[in-house]
Order: C-alpha cells, then sequence, then structure tokens
C-alpha cells in the first residue's frame, strides 16, 4: 500500500513546546506538528525545558522545528552569517532533544553580494554543520524561497546547483512550499502543473523530499511574493492539492500547513486537505 502522508500544521506553543504544541495540535485535528523551539524574528537563544522537551519527545507525535526567519548563509554581513551558524547549530541540537524528524532552513539569498560568492559561503558554514549533525538526529530541510530578491534557491531546478554545493549531502534533505514554488514560477494551477514539478524535484533530487509546507497564494504565479493564503482560498486553489497528494514522490511526505488566522481557521485547512487526501 501507498503511505499515507500525515497532515498537520506549525502549532502554538504558549504554555510549553508539549503543552502547549499538543493541546494547539488537538484543537486544530492535526496528525503532525511543526514549531519554533525559539523567538522566530530574534537571535537570542533560549534554553528548553527538559520536562517539556522530554513529553514532546515521548508523544510520538511527527515533529519538525523551524530555525528563526533571521537565518541566512548568503549573507555578506559577517554578524548575519556568523549568527546564521549559531541558529542552525542550535536548532538541530533543540530538534534532537526533543525527537524532531527534521529541521527546516530558508536556502537564504545573496543580497548584495555576487552569486557564486554567496555559494562559496555556503558551502564554508553550512557542510560543516550538515556533517555534525548525529546518526540519529534531525535532517536539515532546505526550503527554497519565493524568488524574491537575490534568493539563492527558488524553483525546483535551482536546487541542483544548491545540493551540489553541498556536495549532496546526505543530511540535506528538502522542504517544498506551495506558496514559494507558485510564486517562483511553476504553475500548480496548470493541466499537469503539479505533476511537471514533483517529477522535477524527484529526478533532481530522489528520496530527499522530507516534509510539504501547504499554502495557498495570495498572489499569481511568478509573482516572487511570499503571502500566504488559506486552502482553497487564494491563487492556488485546493484541486492542485489533491493532486501533489497522488503524486509517487510524496507518499508518505508529513504535509503541514502556514496558512493565516487561527484555530478556527487553521482547523478548516487541515480538515479540507484530510478530505482531499482521502476522496
Amino acid at each position: 500500500m501507498t503511505p499515507t502522508s500525515l497532515i498537520g500544521g506549525h502549532v502554538s506553543v504558549a504554555g510549553g513546546l508539549a503543552t502547549g504544541g499538543l493541546a494547539y495540535m488537538a484543537e486544530i485535528g492535526a496528525e503532525m506538528i511543526q514549531v519554533f523551539v525559539t523567538n522566530p524574528r530574534a537571535w537570542a537563544l533560549t534554553a528548553g525545558k527538559p520536562d517539556q522537551d522530554a513529553a514532546l519527545a515521548e508523544s510520538g507525535v511527527d515533529t519538525f522545528v523551524h530555525v528563526p526567519y533571521l537565518a541566512n548563509f548568503g549573507s555578506p554581513n559577517p554578524e548575519t552569517l556568523a549568527g546564521s551558524v549559531e541558529l542552525v547549530r542550535y536548532t538541530l541540537r533543540r530538534g534532537a532533544e526533543i525527537g524532531a524528524k527534521g529541521v527546516v532552513v530558508h536556502t537564504g539569498s545573496a543580497v548584495t553580494q555576487p552569486r557564486d560568492d554567496a555559494l562559496r559561503q555556503l558551502r564554508e558554514h553550512l557542510l560543516p554543520l550538515l556533517d555534525e549533525i548525529p546518526d540519529d538526529g534531525p535532517d536539515l530541510l532546505l526550503e527554497p524561497m519565493a524568488g524574491q530578491g537575490a534568493m539563492l534557491c527558488a524553483t525546483v531546478q535551482d536546487l541542483e546547483p544548491y545540493l551540489a554545493t553541498l556536495d549532496w549531502h546526505p543530511r540535506a534533505g528538502i522542504c517544498l512550499d506551495t506558496c514559494h514554488a507558485f510564486s517562483a514560477g511553476h504553475d500548480l494551477v496548470a493541466e499537469g502543473g503539479v505533476m511537471e514539478t514533483f517529477d522535477a524535484l524527484h529526478a533532481i533530487a530522489p528520496g530527499r523530499l522530507k516534509l510539504i509546507h501547504a499554502n495557498d497564494s495570495k498572489d499569481a504565479c511568478g509573482s516572487k511574493k511570499d503571502r500566504h493564503e488559506n486552502i482553497g482560498a487564494g491563487q492556488i486553489g485546493a484541486q492542485p492539492f489533491a493532486d501533489l497528494m497522488r503524486h509517487p514522490a510524496v507518499a508518505g511526505v508529513p504535509i503541514c500547513i502556514e496558512t493565516p488566522g487561527k484555530a478556527d481557521k487553521h482547523r478548516e485547512d487541515i480538515a479540507t486537505l484530510m478530505k482531499l487526501r482521502d476522496s
């Protein structure tokens, strides 16, 4: 039988990683979760609470962790680069402590420096972190962006030189965001568009897709804008999400919403995806 993809969402951890995260998971009807383990918009690294870490690890819930948004291995700013190294190292460690399946990091931007220089910098600073991951630790999942600015990786095709820069490291997986892919130019709405996108991904990086961020888009295909919308309420619509869940490369890959709104909206989005999956 084809493995079933668990469907869940990024959850609030107010009240504690386990206490808050698992309660929000139940409230929205999720089967898996994604969390932040520190402030997503700050450089400060917060210590975990052993009881909460252990409770989440022992829950058996498939959990993923997102690195704070500030991390950028392509930045020409030395302080940003050093901070990015520490953020990813910290998040990988915290991911291991809570039993996470993967740690998601944005693929970054060259900002004002030449792309080749940014890629050399990526290799120098990210490869050692991949080497540090223990056998029982979470994979690092690279999330291509929407193509805005000087992004190093946006389209599926961009993953080939990006992964090559990292020597196709075995601990480098992929998290594909549907809003990002659509905004970067993958027309998921066109007939055959979903199949074409995931065929290309499988051809370039077979077996590396470990997580999907399921987000509709407020903006048109190719807009290069990263603005998420609730499932079926944006420019992508509901049907492409049903199509992607039928692609062989997605079999068994968890699907996580990062859509606008609070618990009621998140519950609706998850229910919509489950209905599409099970129909």
